[in-house]
């Protein structure tokens, strides 16, 4: 009886430290989770906002709407590719940058380090205007270096959503650099060793040996730069001035901002925002599902 009471206690510690942060958690991510999701199943526009009509209830009614409109499934898929495109590139960068800190001197890699985490400490808003000034057709250096006049980098579609993908990447890596140079140098040097004398290459050092006892690390990296690329907003919206010409450059998050402030159709906006929600959600839950089918320990 002892026993049991004791291991009852034990169980219940953990949950005593984490309530603390339980409760701040859930007034700050719940309550507005809870307030989206009302009011993207209320009719909740500019006239309701300013009482000159009653709120009503639809239902599904905004989903229905949003489903059935055909630019937010080009959205959709533009935010998909995009993001999946940032979460490669932002991975690639990452980890390639980790193993060199690991080849590198003492100062180089302290400088790099350092260069990274001012990269990563920058303000989207002031890295996007930083970005914006380097490729300006007018006075950016990097049209004189490449020789392009006055290419203008933000009025096409794909040459805008590259020029975002190069400023998110740049602002993105650093987590995962250091990251993933941690997991590395937890790794005994011992492996690494035998893998060299066995005349393996860095590629599949990296392969075979990192890559499989860093899964864990590099599942959090992956997890947390979907939903960071996912969601991105400030960089789409200062670089493409809102969405770009006609709205080209729109994303999800952009494209529920425009619904909700700038056409005033609140729960619209509302029920852009839950999807997004969910479709991390979706995604966030199948990648653990499938490192648990793998064995892997999270």
């Amino acid at each position: 009886m002892t026993r049991t009471r004791g291991a009852r206690r034990a169980g219940r510690t953990p949950w005593l430290y984490l309530a603390p942060a339980l409760v701040v958690l859930g007034g700050l991510l719940v309550y507005p989770v809870y307030q989206l999701g009302l009011i993207s199943v209320l009719e909740y526009t500019q006239a309701q906002v300013s009482g000159g009509k009653p709120t009503s209830f639809r239902g599904l009614g905004n989903y229905t709407t949003l489903i059935s409109d055909d630019q937010f499934w080009s959205v959709l898929l533009a935010t998909v590719v995009f993001a999946a495109a940032c979460v490669l590139c932002t991975l690639a960068v990452g980890c390639a940058l980790a193993v060199l800190l690991t080849r590198v001197r003492a100062v180089p890699r302290l400088a790099l380090m350092l260069a990274a985490l001012g990269a990563w400490a920058t303000p989207a808003v002031t890295g996007s205007t930083v970005w914006l000034f380097l490729f300006d057709p007018d006075f950016g250096p990097v049209n004189r270096l490449l020789g392009l006049g006055d290419h203008s980098w933000t009025y096409g579609r794909y040459s805008a959503f590259l020029l975002v993908l190069l400023e998110v990447v740049w602002c993105s890596f650093p987590f995962v650099m250091v990251t993933v140079y941690a997991g590395i140098r937890a790794v005994p040097a011992e492996m690494l060793e035998a893998a060299a004398l066995d005349g393996a290459s860095q590629w599949r050092i990296w392969r075979s040996v990192l890559a499989p006892m860093l899964r864990p690390i590099l599942a959090v990296v992956t997890i947390q730069s979907v939903i960071w690329d996912f969601k991105v907003f400030t960089q789409i919206y200062v670089m493409t001035n809102g969405g770009g010409i006609a709205g080209q450059n729109l994303v999800l998050n952009v494209y529920a901002y425009q619904k909700a402030f700038a056409s005033s159709e609140y729960s619209l906006g509302s029920a852009i925002g839950v999807v997004t929600l969910l479709i991390l959600l979706a995604v966030t839950l199948g990648y653990l599902r499938l490192l648990r089918r793998q064995g892997e320990e999270l």
